[in-house]
């Protein structure tokens, strides 16, 4: 069944005279009569980045766990996906096949597969940066269309520098998508959040090795399902207009501002990777010249594309007006949103300012994310930070530093300040 995309515009279009800044969160939703048809499985390809360093032998469940994890996405794979397993240490090496090239999935490259992961042994260290680069080599020289990684480390990236990770990464984006998680109690939630942001994927952590089984089953399934490889949000401006920034805001904040393509002068790509049957929205953010009260203009055109075709598109409206009662209306969704993003940039500079002994500023920006998280009705997150600061009054934001903060605390507030909630329609 051929996937459909709608798009849906969430705005107060009314401006106060003088005003020029304009705001609207854009709904795409993906899907179709019946759910959208997968992918030839020839068209999809799968690499599965093993952590064995020699932290992961201790405890030595931790890699017993990721072997049944990784040997529960191998069966995942259907028939006729391309597939490869590395080991990453503070170098990068093929499990499966032992070739630096994808084999194809089968009953018997499965069992065979599976039978090398039982292998595996921790020693040595980590260097996340070598591990993505040997799947960009594998991802480089197939053809398939949907191009998965899975990026497992219990660890923080000690045997590379941050400008190596950030060169690798460069070089791995817009080739294939990648997943990070975190197992333990030692991974750092940035660099997680670093991979998964510049390869259009998610990031999280798993205190309990034991739930990698679920996890790496699920991620696999949901690859499998994507039924459009390449889409981009395509956003054309008027004359003058200026794009202050683009964020995907649900499921998770993503800004995608300096990720544009331009199409033209007016008109630029911002890339989200393959779909399945979803939904997210974006927040869309434009300064138009401005306009005479009554004077009705289009700031912007939001469409839908893959590669040249255009899937759905809506319209971002402006119109100026001296009735105080229409244009100090703020709509829900754009006040949602907004406030979400916020709560994740305090909740990451909160832990920042934490990690760099600057207390009173981490308890600012920490008890402002209290403060966010009650007021959206973000329990999760509220869960999260209240294991890192001892909340005296969530209403006001008032908080004080925990003395003594489990170090995979802290991490798992980081990784998953970026999930978001959806505010109900208006």
């Amino acid at each position: 069944m051929t996937t459909t995309f709608t798009t849906e515009v969430y705005q107060n279009r009314f401006l106060p005279t003088g005003t020029t800044t304009v705001n609207a969160v854009v709904t795409v939703a993906a899907g179709g009569p019946a759910a959208p048809a997968a992918p030839d499985p020839s068209d999809v390809a799968q690499v599965l980045m093993v952590d064995c360093s020699g932290s992961m032998g201790s405890p030595r469940h931790k890699l017993a766990e990721a072997k049944k994890a990784t040997m529960a996405a191998i069966d995942t794979l259907p028939d006729g996906v391309a597939f490869g397993i590395v080991a990453g240490r503070a170098d990068a090496t093929m499990v499966y096949p032992p070739d630096p090239v994808l084999a194809v999935a089968d009953a018997r490259t499965r069992t065979a597969a599976k039978r090398a992961v039982t292998q595996l042994t921790a020693d040595g260290g980590t260097a996340i940066g070598t591990w993505l680069a040997l799947a960009n080599t594998l991802f480089i020289g197939h053809p398939a269309a949907f191009k998965h990684a899975i990026l497992l480390t219990d660890g923080k990236n000690e045997h590379e520098s941050p400008h190596q990770l950030a060169a690798a990464l460069r070089a791995c984006e817009g080739r294939f998508v990648c997943d990070s998680r975190g197992v333990g109690d030692d991974w750092s939630g940035t660099e997680l959040r670093t991979v998964a942001s510049a390869l259009l994927g998610t990031a999280d952590g798993l205190p309990d090795p034991a739930g990698l089984v679920d996890d790496f089953r699920t991620m696999t399934q949901t690859a499998m399902g994507k039924a459009v490889a390449a889409v981009s949000l395509r956003l054309w401006t008027p004359a003058g207009a200026r794009i202050r920034f683009v964020k995907q805001v649900f499921p998770h904040v993503e800004d995608l501002t300096d990720r544009r393509q331009d199409v033209s002068a007016r008109i630029g790509d911002y890339a989200t990777g393959a779909w399945g049957a979803e939904s997210r929205d974006f927040h869309v953010c434009v300064d138009v010249p401005a306009g005479a009260v009554g004077e009705e203009r289009l700031a912007a055109r939001v469409a839908v594309v893959s590669g040249d075709t255009v899937l759905s598109q809506s319209l971002v409206l402006a119109e100026w007006t001296d009735d105080e009662a229409l244009s100090t209306r703020i709509n829900a969704r754009v006040a949602h949103y907004s406030g979400q993003a916020e709560l994740a940039a305090a909740i990451q500079e909160g832990l920042a300012a934490r990690d760099g002994g600057d207390t009173e500023t981490a308890t600012a920006k920490l008890g402002r994310a209290v403060q966010l998280a009650a007021e959206s009705g973000h329990v999760d997150t509220a869960n999260l930070l209240a294991r890192v600061v001892d909340v005296v009054d969530a209403r006001t934001g008032t908080v004080r530093l925990k003395r003594s903060v489990a170090g995979v605390d802290a991490e798992l507030a980081d990784v998953r300040s970026v999930k978001t909630i959806r505010v109900t329609k208006g």
